[in-house]
């Protein structure tokens, strides 16, 4: 085969099938790891078959500019990875052949798989409230979250996820439309109807491009059964569009379990709020997982998003270590026991350890971990690149953010989480750039508004971080964590009495709820009077491991302490965790 391959749908060569659009390569139906860089490297050797592809090219392609590391070094050690995964050799390549001085060229033979149907890309659309009562929407947004989930599970399928999915509810576009923009060639759409303790799904599958439907079932059962309901449907649609399940997936699909149903409500309750993220979200996204542990101390998905609930409290400071990564992290430790194949639970204890514990390599093995157990999962991504950028290892971590974004580009804080890697690599204007993308789905989201202050104040274009700020602090309702991002522009501008202001405004606060010692360091170190007082206000974030004492040696709001040795006394601890 020769030219540019241009077939979206998988490639075969020798035992291994490649899915560009799903980014997984499988040798002999078995999925094999291989890493976003090697694998961009063969997706582009295989758009050119035979064609030699220069280093340059790949370089342009996949390399910024502005990389964190060496091109050469990089680029070598992703060919390497490769060729390890392929079983291939330099000596005697048989798929990846060397040309020296020139670049690289695939030399196997491709061809493309064809299938018995196209339909390999799914979008499920949120399912219609048929009761009518805007209490129960919560029951049918989790309902649709967990059919995604199901249906993500399928290794031969692209399943959109939940928060893009989520972006099409009430909108009354066209499917055609739709199919374009995501990229699907079929859509999953139905309603679900709750009446006392049964519940009905109906559900059709209708081919994209000609707004077909191809199938529709309906499903009443007990709400006890509802996940084994959900389970039935996504077999059904697998069944219809003649995908092959592995002996895995149907294992999974299988070993469903009946629920208490108070138990289910709470928790698809808990699911609802912990998406949306606010404090007050959080909190009672935290009271539902608790209630539904209460009812059913075996459910281990309630501990998992117990644990990430306050894990999250913690880290925005809106409550104290001990009642946020402390109890997140013991949470996630329960959810773990009880089902230790469980992503999201793997996921919320890796972000917990590195909040708490301020221990990045270890949270980097329990993210690995919550990855393999499924590398779509948006949260174990999430806390892989987390980890990894707490290990310096700043251009793997921005791959996984984007590969995150890729996969829910409608989620702000995954939007908001590449922004804020890129400001931690000193890259601000791509930062802003970002920041700027999550900002136009949502204009008053706080972290957002919080790291272009940080970007533009590391530029020193001091108004548009003061008045980031201040939009920060209106969006957040005056949170402390957010009042000392306003204290650290004004003291950066040199605004010296807005910035103690700001700090009063602190102390006051401080008596009637709790304000992280790291807020008053923020606000203070820009000062060069109050410098004292700030690395005092660290090493007191540091005894009571405040969230963000973990990213003081390398964000750069305390560049300026770098030469104190006071400040590098501190901060070595974070060298001694594991």
């Amino acid at each position: 085969m020769t030219g540019p391959q241009t077939s979206a749908g998988p490639l075969r060569f020798g035992a291994f099938e490649v899915d560009i659009r799903a980014g997984e390569v499988r040798k002999n139906g078995s999925k094999i790891r291989l890493q976003d860089q090697p694998f961009r490297v063969l997706r582009i050797l295989l758009e050119h078959p035979g064609v030699i592809v220069s280093r340059e090219q790949l370089q342009k392609q996949i390399w910024a500019e502005d990389t964190f590391v060496a091109f050469d070094t990089g680029l070598n050690n992703a060919i390497k990875r490769l060729r390890e995964a392929l079983g291939d050799s330099a000596e005697t390549p048989h798929l990846i052949e060397t040309v020296p001085r020139r670049g690289y060229r695939f030399i196997g033979e491709i061809h493309s798989v064809q299938s018995v149907t196209e339909h390999r890309s799914l979008a499920v659309l949120p399912l219609e409230n048929l009761s009518r009562d805007p209490e129960q929407e919560y029951f049918a947004d989790g309902l649709t979250e967990t059919l995604i989930t199901n249906l993500a599970r399928i290794s031969a399928l692209r399943v959109v996820s939940r928060t893009t999915a989520m972006h099409y509810k009430g909108l009354r576009k066209p499917l055609p439309e739709i199919a374009r923009e995501l990229a699907v060639d079929a859509f999953v759409e139905g309603t679900v109807q709750r009446s006392g303790d049964r519940v009905r799904i109906s559900a059709q599958l209708i081919e994209a491009s000609t707004d077909t439907h191809l199938w529709a079932e309906s499903y009443e059962r007990d709400i006890r059964d509802v996940l084994t309901l959900q389970a039935d449907v996504a077999r059904a649609i697998a069944k219809e569009i003649q995908v092959k399940l592995t002996p895995h997936e149907q294992t999974q699909l299988a070993s469903t379990h009946r629920v208490d149903p108070r138990a289910y409500e709470y928790y698809l309750k808990g699911r609802y709020h912990l998406n949306r993220r606010s404090p007050e979200a959080l909190f009672k996204g935290a009271e539902h997982f608790q209630k539904a542990i209460d009812q059913d101390p075996a459910y281990a998905a309630a501990y998992a998003g117990l644990g990430d609930s306050l894990t999250a409290l913690g880290f925005w400071a809106v409550v104290p270590p001990q009642e946020g990564a402390a109890k997140g992290k013991a949470a996630a430790f329960r959810a773990i026991e009880l089902d230790n194949t469980l992503s999201e639970a793997h996921a919320a204890l890796a972000f917990a350890t590195i909040h708490y514990d301020f221990a990045p390599q270890r949270a980097e093995t329990v993210a690995r971990r919550a990855f393999e157990l499924d590398p779509r999962n948006a949260l174990a991504i999430r806390a892989l690149a987390i980890s990894l950028l707490g290990t310096e290892h700043f251009e793997e971590s921005l791959q996984l953010a984007q590969r995150a974004v890729e996969l829910e580009p409608y989620s702000m804080p995954l939007r908001w989480l590449l922004g804020a890697i890129l400001y931690f690599g000193r890259q601000y204007d791509r930062a802003i750039e970002e920041v700027q993308n999550a900002l136009d789905l949502d204009s008053s989201f706080a972290p957002s508004l919080f790291t272009l202050s940080y970007c533009y104040l590391a530029k020193r274009m001091f108004d548009a971080g003061i008045s980031s700020a201040e939009a920060a602090v209106k969006a957040s309702g005056r949170t402390s964590f957010f009042l000392s991002t306003l204290g650290h522009a004004y003291a950066c501008a040199g605004m010296v009495t807005d910035a103690q202001a700001i700090l009063s405004q602190l102390r006051e606060l401080s008596k009637v709820r709790y304000v992280s010692p790291h807020c008053f360091a923020w606000a203070m170190s820009p000062l060069d009077e109050m410098r004292g007082a700030a690395l005092e206000a660290l090493e007191a974030a540091q005894k009571e491991r405040a969230p963000f004492f973990m990213w003081a040696k390398i964000g750069p709001w305390f560049d300026n302490l770098h030469s104190d040795p006071r400040f590098d006394n501190l901060v070595r601890l974070l060298n001694h965790r594991s």
